[in-house]
């Protein structure tokens, strides 16, 4: 791994710390009214979440940059010039090094419970392994740049939490948002899953694909193996959820519709 990817990584770390220790809380205390009042536990939730959708928008849209105009990614997605990717990688990576720094420190910060804290620490572990032959070996560009754009749901994920969290009613910008968050999600990660697993099947057997080796062939392939079964569990939560959010409202604008419509008919 090259000084430059260490620097990266090193100033993302310290970055993200910085967004979560002052600038955060400074930010959300002048501009969100009711975060003040939110107890320790999920101060530190919202802080975390804040910096999470600023590392999705950095990462998430330099992955569509990287998708549209670097060619030599997209000629030879083993091992073309890795450059803006391996970049883009070491962001994630202090990012990821960040998230599991704050776990050990604020216990309960990064997730829902213990066992979601050890879930989250043995997922930042895993994208490290996979991630760090792309840093060390310049291997996989393509396809690692491919699975970050799926990042760019996150920030409507997280402005659920955050509507949730100040108790926020289910206004249409609630809804809406909602709703945008269960599209975004399936277009970011299930509807890219076909192509992404077709370009893959077509390069097993291959001398490229052999020229990899076992181990970066192990971590590309179960790696995004359990990601897509994970990605697959939450689009079925994220679509009953919102299914249920619009029929209850559409049901409830009937209610209101034929309670007006009696009112009306009875003043006159």
């Amino acid at each position: 791994m090259d000084m430059r990817e260490v620097y990266v990584v090193a100033g993302s770390f310290v970055g993200f710390q910085v967004l979560f220790s002052c600038v955060s809380p400074v930010l959300s205390s002048n501009f969100t009214e009711g975060y003040g009042k939110l107890p320790p536990n999920k101060l530190n939730d919202w802080n975390s979440r804040l910096v999470s959708t600023v590392h999705a928008l950095i990462v998430g849209l330099f992955c569509v940059y990287i998708l549209w105009y670097d060619d030599a990614v997209n000629e030879d997605p083993f091992w073309g010039d890795p450059n803006l990717v391996k970049l883009n990688v070491a962001i994630t990576c202090g990012y990821l090094f960040y998230g599991m720094k704050l776990c050990f420190i604020l216990p309960g910060a990064c997730n829902w419970s213990a066992m979601g804290d050890v879930f989250f620490v043995c997922h930042h572990l895993a994208a490290l392994y996979a991630y760090g032959f792309v840093l060390t070996r310049g291997a996989l560009p393509y396809f690692a740049n491919f699975r970050l754009i799926s990042e760019l749901s996150t920030p409507f994920v997280n402005q659920r939490w955050f509507f949730e969290a100040l108790g926020y009613p289910r206004t249409h910008t609630v809804v809406g948002n909602g709703v945008a968050m269960a599209i975004v999600f399936f277009l970011v990660r299930i509807a890219v899953m076909p192509p992404y697993w077709a370009k893959v099947f077509a390069t097993f057997g291959t001398p490229t694909f052999e020229r990899l080796g076992l181990a970066i062939q192990v971590a590309w392939i179960v790696s995004c193996v359990c990601l897509d079964i994970l990605n697959t569990i939450w689009m079925y939560k994220i679509a009953r959820g919102c299914y249920k959010v619009i029929t209850g409202k559409l049901r409830g604008s009937k209610v209101v519709s034929k309670k007006t419509n009696y009112t009306n008919n009875h003043t006159d």
